[in-house]
């Protein structure tokens, strides 16, 4: 078999099993929006036989045979030709792959489905108890494949470097160090400010019908197109790409809160223009996917924050929000800026503001690593998370839900996923300091509301680039420069040092 030959059976390969890929993920999408109560024990079901028929796709030994033919040909000289990173990913997805048995792999889909429904029906209820036996369960299969998979120096680098290439627990922790004490110096400083927000803010009620059809249009407004996507509801916010022409989005709304819905839309959407502006004619192939979380989160992230909470995009946007929204018809728009860009320790992580944002991520880290390592059981999880929100945030939960539950990625399997949030902020913020040097009057086209030239941007440099480069390496062709958090700090002191005048 010539080579031409063999690269081609990998893509067609490549290709179904991608397919397979997508319909899990419309089984995942509508476990977490539509499936009626009952309908959670078939599902678990469903999502194990289609991981076990994946299984047996990603790991066929015709692709370390068709790898062997192709690897050193002409089609690597090249590192970053498609053909090229293609045979680099197919290498690297098989070697995990054939680490992890079938009956593994199986149990890790069947863990995570029923964790996710045990975790929807506890959380509400504040049932710890219910839940942490399927955590246990979960955490034991992620020990094992974290074993499987191998590692140099701990067992969590394993899992994280699903999420984050060349990443482990060592390499986050100057980072880490780094960006902790300026976060802590910053909230203190803030703390000390005389201004204030205004407290009215919260006591008001915002339709939320009018929340979803603003929230929408500001999402198609910034380049998400609603007819390749769709906006729903979640107990927790996400985005799936299912594939081309089909990039789905949800939130949660509260009346009394128009920042909880609006910026988690917006979040979301940012990682769904990555997701559309990946290149789509090479679907099915690793060339056509995110390369890696902390990139993918660097979009929602700058979206989210960097545009949609400046101050110029609300010079623009505003007067809309005032005339949608009677509420806001006599609220200044200084109190209004200040208010969706409030400074305060809090409880949940999704509705943290930017500067207090990653101690919570930095909780999460720690208690991972603790949690993979054996150094932490499941059944002290409640109360070392605890500790260490009144050592980071000052805060000790009341209740389970608002503590140690929270969040959706445990009990989905997703451990070693959370670091990624923060390298997401400082790869948002390094990008778009260069993006502010190309486009001189990016600020200003902001408070126009226009944006389709960072988004042009951003397609250029990122999202087309799809697999093409690592992500460190990413970080390096766009900007001239290593990953350094001097950007994130910089950023969150110049606005928050102008927004409390500190």
């Amino acid at each position: 078999m010539d080579v031409t030959e063999a690269y081609q059976r990998l893509v067609s390969h490549s290709k179904e099993t991608a397919y397979l890929g997508s319909a899990i993920a419309v089984l995942h999408w509508d476990q977490r929006t539509q499936i009626p109560p009952k309908g959670h024990a078939h599902r678990v079901g469903q999502l194990a036989i289609l991981a076990k028929m994946r299984h047996k796709m990603v790991t066929d030994p015709i692709i370390g045979e068709m790898l062997a033919v192709v690897e050193g040909s002409e089609l690597t000289h090249d590192p970053f030709s498609i053909e090229a990173v293609n045979i680099r990913e197919w290498r690297r997805s098989y070697d995990r792959a054939v680490k992890i048995s079938e009956e593994l792999a199986v149990a890790l889909a069947r863990a995570s489905a029923e964790g996710q429904s045990a975790w929807e029906k506890a959380r509400p209820k504040n049932e710890w108890g219910l839940f942490k036996p399927y955590l246990e369960r979960i955490v034991f299969l992620k020990r094992e494949q974290a074993e499987a998979l191998g590692y140099e120096q701990e067992p969590y680098d394993a899992l994280l470097d699903d999420y984050e290439r060349g990443e482990t627990a060592r390499s986050l922790e100057p980072i880490f160090a780094r960006l902790r004490p300026a976060l802590v110096d910053l909230l203190e400083r803030i703390k000390g400010s005389a201004r204030v927000p205004d407290l009215s803010l919260q006591r008001m009620r915002f339709s939320i019908a009018d929340q979803e059809s603003f929230a929408k249009a500001i999402a198609i407004r910034i380049g998400y197109d609603m007819d390749a996507g769709r906006l729903d509801v979640s107990a927790h916010p996400f985005t799936t790409g299912i594939g081309p022409g089909d990039v789905r989005i949800t939130t949660r709304y509260k009346e009394s809160s128009f920042s909880e819905a609006f910026f988690s839309v917006i979040h979301e959407a940012g990682h769904a223009l990555y997701h559309q502006g990946l290149p789509l004619e090479h679907w099915g192939t690793p060339f056509c996917r995110p390369i890696s979380l902390g990139i993918n989160e660097s979009q929602s992230r700058m979206w989210e924050n960097m545009v949609a909470r400046s101050a110029a995009f609300w010079r623009r946007f505003y007067p809309e929000a005032q005339a949608k929204f009677a509420a806001l018809h006599n609220v200044p728009f200084e109190s209004f800026l200040l208010s969706v860009n409030e400074v305060t320790p809090s409880l949940i992580r999704t509705e943290a503001d930017e500067v207090t944002y990653n101690l919570h991520v930095l909780l999460r880290f720690e208690l991972e690593v603790a949690l993979v390592r054996g150094d932490l059981q499941v059944d002290d999880l409640p109360a070392a998370w605890n500790e260490k929100m009144r050592a980071y945030l000052g805060l000790t939960p009341p209740d389970h839900s608002s503590g140690v539950m929270q969040d959706v990625h445990w009990s989905s399997g997703s451990i070693g996923y959370f670091p990624t949030y923060t390298l997401g902020n400082l790869n948002a913020a390094q990008f778009f300091a260069k993006a502010e040097e190309e486009i001189s009057d990016l600020e200003d086209q902001i408070s126009r509301g226009e944006f389709s030239e960072l988004l042009g941007w951003l397609r250029r440099n990122i999202h087309s680039q799809g697999s093409r480069y690592l992500p460190r390496d990413l970080i390096r062709h766009v900007t001239g420069e290593a990953l350094d958090p001097k950007y994130l700090i910089d950023y969150l002191s110049t606005k928050y040092g102008e927004l409390y005048g500190v």
